[in-house]
């Protein structure tokens, strides 16, 4: 057994017990009940021979074990009857409810919902009824189940929210390790490159290629220092978002083919926000390959930005194929993506960079099938 499938058992072993255990308790509470109902019948049927005895007995006869009897019961509510339905006689009940017909009616109809009259026979084909309901004890233990049950789901809640954490935090870790290996890996060979070009100016090579060498190591620098952050609170900086746009998306429309269409809508004043502008850069950058993947490599892009007191928006639009409104939340969870290549992880680091290190909001703004989707990250304003 590896270690996933370890957890897993461990985490569906505790789920079961606590469901076992839970069902375990309310069966014997249940049996409780029954046995406490019993209790109180039995209770009763002596109530009731008391009641019987003392009415039948003659007036010169011992009744104090029988008064005894009666006067024992402070806690079962009763109710006396004739055989009209005529109140005689009750005990542990609120004298307001008996003073409302309308509440005592209620009140003994409940009780005979509770439990069954016991027949109490006066001879001569005469009979009363004592009605009974269940003691406070009785119906507090009614609700017990009920709680037992919320507590016993509460319980599963708390490990399953702690199993999930725990996964989460566990492949944060991994990515995050995996990005920073990735950064040093890729920075022994930017520092032999960049050595290599000092060599080629000094060789007389064309000043055009070296230009075009430099602009490729300064992109693999930048892509170096965004995975060494990943993992690693972030510098933020007061910034000029429209200008850090700008810069993104210049680069991003000379390095993308001629059949997508670019086109930008900026404010001429400046919008500062506090921003790291290589991990900001990132973001537009999924966010616009995501587009051009839409588009299967033809069409427009449009990016925007607006404002209003507190927040600075950026929109980003594109005429792909559109998303289903019920995956708007989804498609930034790590591994959901519809391409047949790469890992899902693009719209996912796009949320935690503007979401968790930005302290910013990134969602699906509107979509429609086959018209294209936009894109809304909202920053605030310093």
């Amino acid at each position: 057994m590896n270690f996933t499938d370890e957890r897993t058992f461990n985490r569906w072993f505790i789920v079961v017990s606590c469901l076992a255990v839970v069902t375990l308790v309310l069966w014997n509470t249940s049996i409780f009940f029954q046995r406490l109902k019993e209790d109180e019948r039995a209770k009763m049927n002596i109530w009731a021979k008391a009641q019987e005895e003392l009415n039948s007995a003659p007036e010169d006869a011992d009744l104090d074990l029988v008064l005894e009897i009666l006067n024992n019961n402070t806690s079962i509510p009763i109710i006396h009857t004739n055989e009209r339905g005529e109140i005689a006689y009750t005990s542990n009940i609120d004298p307001a409810i008996l003073e409302n017909k309308e509440k005592a009616r209620d009140y003994l109809q409940r009780m005979r919902s509770e439990n069954d009259p016991i027949i109490i026979n006066l001879g001569e084909g005469e009979k009363q009824y004592i009605y009974y309901g269940n003691s406070p004890v009785l119906n507090k233990l009614k609700f017990y189940p009920i709680g037992l049950t919320l507590i016993g789901f509460l319980f599963i809640g708390v490990v399953y929210f702690f199993y999930t954490t725990a996964k989460n935090s566990e492949q944060n870790k991994l990515w995050a390790g995996m990005a920073k290996e990735t950064a040093h890996q890729i920075g022994t060979p930017l520092s032999s490159l960049i050595g290599w070009t000092e060599i080629l100016k000094s060789e007389n090579v064309n000043d055009s290629y070296v230009a075009e060498m430099e602009k490729d190591i300064d992109r693999l620098k930048t892509i170096t220092e965004r995975f060494s952050k990943i993992g690693s609170a972030p510098l933020l900086k007061e910034t000029n978002i429209v200008e850090a746009t700008q810069e993104s998306f210049d680069y991003l429309q000379s390095r993308s083919s001629s059949l997508i269409e670019f086109s930008i809508d900026v404010p001429e004043e400046p919008i500062n926000v506090a921003l790291n502008e290589q991990l900001y850069s990132w973001t537009i950058e999924n966010l616009v390959k995501n587009a051009i993947d839409a588009m299967r490599g033809k069409g427009k892009i449009n990016i925007r930005i607006r404002e209003d007191q507190k927040w600075a928006y950026i929109y980003i639009s594109d005429t792909g194929k559109g998303i289903e409104k019920s995956k708007f939340r989804r498609i930034f969870e790590p591994g959901q993506t519809t391409k047949k290549r790469g890992w899902g992880l693009g719209l996912s680091l796009a949320k935690r960079i503007i979401e968790e290190y930005h302290r910013g909001r990134i969602k699906v703004d509107h979509s429609e099938i086959n018209k294209g989707t936009t894109f809304k990250i909202s920053l605030k304003k310093l």
